[in-house]
């Protein structure tokens, strides 16, 4: 793809999205350059070192390294390229609205006379592209053209996600500029949908916000099912089975987080403030899903009693599987909780113990071995969905523990297997079975 005819493109910003849109499109053929304002991770990323974990872009950065050049010279990148993505983060503020200052940061980067096209894949507050172009007018003549192209990616799974997309949503007013952005991920396929800017702006918001409702929405029904006895399992895929609702996102548990979900249902909820109008809605899903990080605690009160002095093991610190990410992760919640209560916690997880380390109190032993974490525990709680954590159901682990009795915050174990384990197993939305149960018993309890 290199080549006199290539578009000269470059990142800005090697966080997630960053460095995934720049692997992926160096898989494609293309030089890249990348650009980021900490010295310390473009010196890592120059030989290869990928400062957070994303299942398969290690590998891919390092197979694609002579593609990809890291620098921190934002102007000097932004002065020879002919398209450059936008991927920085825009954190919530405490009222609510997107923290912009690293986006205004790259427009006001451009030096004058570039001719290039800034594409915004940071997720931004509708009318944000108008609200930089004029930005950029008021330093004087320019010859810079805006495209919305937003990222769908998951964490953990984001590879897989940029390479066989859903669509492609480009928002562009100028035709040459939104042809030449969907030029580039047209070999990947993916519904091309093209639009103005500020309806793409709007379609990222409205898609994270959709799928934030369904989790609160199926966490209230799990809790509804606690209350009378029915199993959110079951009522989940009779829901699901049904087309226009699909079994996606309505697996219950201890809430969302993570960097997108609630600061974009939050940044959604105050845009339409801002426009006089109050999203009801909205403001459930953030309260419910603040209260849901809190019921594996109540559920462990209601079995477990007074929690001070009782050793509990916390399996799972990142706010998902794959991933070392702890913004807005459940942990926290949870941890804050059990340590306000007096609890003696341990937190374990297959990869974010570092990460964690700046987020948690001195006084929180962490650890990335699953048997010290359960050792002598009198109750082990699960956050996040590790598969590493179905070990449990071992008799060596079970061995391990004071008192069998797991709250398990994402219905990742069978409740039958946990029983028949000998485990007091407590799920979200789902009976429990008497220790020692076994599957005929299970048949017979939920027939």
């Amino acid at each position: 793809m290199s080549g006199p005819s290539a578009p000269r493109l470059c990142v800005v910003g090697t966080g997630y999205v960053g460095l995934v849109t720049a692997a992926a499109l160096a898989e494609l053929g293309h030089r890249v350059r990348c650009v980021d304002v900490d010295a310390a991770k473009v010196a890592r990323l120059r030989s290869g070192d990928v400062p957070f974990v994303e299942r398969g872009l290690a590998e891919l950065v390092r197979d694609r390294l002579d593609q990809l050049e890291f620098t921190t010279d934002v102007s000097g990148v932004l002065g020879t390229a002919d398209i450059a993505f936008v991927c920085v983060d825009t954190p919530p503020l405490p009222s609510g609205h997107a923290d912009l200052s690293r986006v205004e940061a790259v427009t006001d980067s451009v030096p004058p006379g570039a001719a290039l096209t800034l594409v915004m894949k940071s997720t931004v507050p509708v009318g944000t592209g108008h609200r930089l172009m004029r930005r950029l007018r008021a330093r004087g003549p320019h010859r810079v053209r805006y495209v919305s192209n937003p990222e769908f990616l998951r964490e953990g799974t984001a590879l897989a996600d940029v390479r066989q997309p859903d669509r492609v949503v480009v928002g562009a007013d100028d035709l040459d500029a939104a042809d030449a952005v969907a030029a580039l991920w047209a070999p990947l396929g993916g519904e091309v949908i093209r639009c103005d800017v500020a309806s793409a702006e709007m379609i990222k918001l409205a898609a994270n916000a959709f799928l934030a409702t369904k989790i609160s929405f199926i966490n209230e029904i799990a809790n509804v099912c606690d209350a009378v006895g029915a199993d959110v399992d079951v009522v989940a895929r009779g829901m699901g089975a049904d087309r226009r609702i699909g079994r996606a996102f309505l697996r219950p548990g201890a809430g969302f987080g993570g960097s997108c979900f609630g600061k974009d249902v939050s940044a959604l909820k105050q845009a339409a403030a801002n426009v006089g109008y109050h999203f009801h809605l909205l403001s459930s899903v953030l309260e419910v899903n603040a209260l849901q990080k809190r019921r594996v605690l109540w559920l462990l009160d209601q079995r477990l009693g007074p929690l001070h002095g009782r050793r509990v093991a916390v399996l799972g610190l990142a706010f998902k599987p794959g991933t070392d990410d702890m913004r807005d992760a459940a942990s926290l919640v949870v941890i804050g909780g059990l340590q306000a209560a007096g609890a003696v916690v341990v937190g374990h997880d297959p990869v974010a113990v570092p990460a964690a380390r700046h987020h948690l109190a001195d006084n929180v032993a962490l650890t990335d071995d699953l048997h010290e974490a359960v050792r002598g525990a009198d109750a082990v709680v699960i956050v996040t969905e590790w598969p590493e954590y179905r070990a449990l159901l071992t008799p060596e682990v079970r061995a391990l523990v004071a008192n069998p009795l797991v709250v398990d915050g994402r219905n990742l174990l069978d409740p039958t297997a946990s029983a028949a384990a000998g485990w007091e197993w407590v799920g979200i939305g789902r009976p429990s079975l008497p220790v020692g149960a076994d599957a005929l018993v299970a048949r017979i309890g939920t027939s």
